[in-house]
């Protein structure tokens, strides 16, 4: 019997093995990691207003009105940063740039910490802007373009997924110094963000340049050691390099002129830069920065009175809205884009009418506080985790990858420009709106415009999951 039992065993060891995938490379994590960490100051800048204009009205005597123009000023003032960061980044580097982001985020927070008057908030707030403007275009190009294609999904979402560990860290810190004497608490909230920035600011002066920034200037060989740094094979690394110098040689470095160029004379252009500044609409149009800004006047309106419970509340919408990035993150390469954003403006629709229901069903009438409080968190947790797992993150992920590279940084700046005026646009008006037309008028509203992406999104975007950046010209004919 032995030998009848061997000779399948000899047959089957003498297949050949199969061959292993190639490991996931570390190193272009590390380096996506670091230049996201700006993102984290992005975040924390842009929400500490959140709990901190609670103190800051008292305090300064600041109105409701001019509240609701500084929580939103910043976004305005960040088109700023979001069209100079192309510009910068073509000339000075993708590096570098990041440096000149932790720079504003110095500086504009110190300004708000020590501030005397309503002026020179305003002040510190547009410094601050401007910062917001380049971390948002910088941090997804670099990601996009250290990662290798196994990993850009993960790595290009970085950036959102600090940002709202940066709102986390934001409501943390003003449920934190909520005990403080009135002018003193809110001015540590603001002054809590600024120690990181320097030591932030070193750490990235260690991580390689951007091998497609490299290729663009002619560097061919230092490209080429940045990419075999970060890719996962020697064959995929001389492989991005030679995509690279194809389309480099194609195309060559744009300008901003180049891109209104190729606005006007190709369709494929027009088609990825309409895709990528309606997207950046619809992510903020339908609302998520009255929740994130505003979340103590929406639970208050729903009967909580209590400030502490409110901060704390936030704290709980800042950790629901930063773990659920952790979904997109583990299947954007798994599952693909499109999928999830349908399942994230389809989720982020449903929450938003029943959310309108809540106000519209009891408000004006004698209720029970905590339970319509109680549904009000509810579904105010279920709209920031469903727009969290999709359209937050993938909406940056989706437009750093379809622009060419010729175009990419000036491309990924008008559309952070969109993102950001729509941004200001719903924080500057949320509480004039829902004077106007109710919080349940409001909240409908966000919900319409929520149902509106989700068929954009069915109709006009494609799947990119696991196609090379340079892929991308050809599914969208912008070569």
């Amino acid at each position: 019997m032995a030998p009848e039992v061997e000779a399948p065993l000899l047959a089957a060891s003498s297949k050949p093995a199969a061959a292993a995938p190639p490991r996931r490379n570390k190193y272009s994590f590390f380096c996506a990691v670091l230049a996201s960490m700006t993102s984290v100051l992005m975040g924390y800048n842009v929400a500490v207003t959140s709990g901190a204009q609670i103190f800051m009205a008292e305090d300064l005597a600041v109105s409701d009105a001019q509240i609701e123009v500084l929580s939103g000023a910043i976004n305005i003032y960040s088109l700023v940063g979001a069209l100079l960061a192309g510009w910068t980044s073509a000339r000075l580097g993708r590096r570098l740039t990041i440096v000149l982001t932790n720079g504003f985020f110095l500086a504009g927070p110190l300004v708000m910490a020590l501030a005397g008057g309503y002026a020179a908030l305003m002040v510190g707030r547009f410094v601050a802007g401007i910062g917001v403007g380049y971390a948002l275009v910088i941090a997804p190009v670099y990601a996009a373009e250290i990662a290798p294609a196994s990993s850009r999904g993960l790595l290009s979402s970085l950036p959102e997924i600090f940002i709202n560990g940066g709102v986390m860290l934001s409501y943390v810190s003003n449920l934190a110094f909520s005990g403080l004497p009135v002018h003193l608490s809110w001015r540590l909230m603001f002054a809590a963000g600024v120690v990181p920035t320097v030591f932030l600011a070193a750490g990235v002066l260690t991580m390689p340049e951007s091998p497609r920034w490299l290729a663009m200037k002619g560097r061919r060989d230092e490209a080429r050691q940045v990419l075999a740094r970060t890719s996962d094979t020697p064959a995929e690394a001389e492989q991005r390099l030679q995509e690279i110098e194809d389309v480099v040689a194609g195309g060559g470095v744009s300008g901003g002129g180049g891109v209104w160029k190729e606005v006007a004379t190709k369709a494929g252009v027009r088609r990825v830069l309409a895709i990528v500044v309606t997207l950046q609409f619809f992510q903020q149009a339908s609302g998520i920065d009255s929740v994130v800004l505003y979340g103590p006047r929406v639970l208050a309106a729903a009967g909580v009175t209590s400030n502490t419970l409110l901060l704390g509340l936030n704290v709980v919408f800042g950790v629901a809205k930063a773990s659920s990035i952790l979904i997109a993150m583990a299947l954007t390469d798994r599952v693909g884009r499109r999928p999830l954003l349908l399942a994230s403006t389809g989720g982020m629709t449903a929450s938003l009418l029943v959310l309108g229901s809540v106000f519209a069903a009891f408000q004006g009438r004698a209720r029970d506080d905590a339970a319509v409080a109680g549904v009000a968190v509810a579904v105010v947790v279920a709209f920031v985790c469903t727009f969290s797992v999709g359209i937050g993150p993938l909406a940056w992920v989706y437009s750093s990858e379809i622009l060419p590279l010729r175009l990419r940084g000036q491309g990924a700046g008008v559309g952070t420009a969109m993102n950001r005026i729509m941004s200001g646009v719903v924080t500057m008006t949320f509480i004039s709106l829902y004077g106007a037309v109710t919080m349940a008028g409001a909240f409908y509203l966000y919900a319409a415009i929520a149902a509106a992406s989700f068929v954009f999104i069915y109709a006009c975007l494609p799947e990119t999951r696991g196609r090379n950046l340079e892929d991308m010209e050809e599914l969208f004919h912008t070569k």
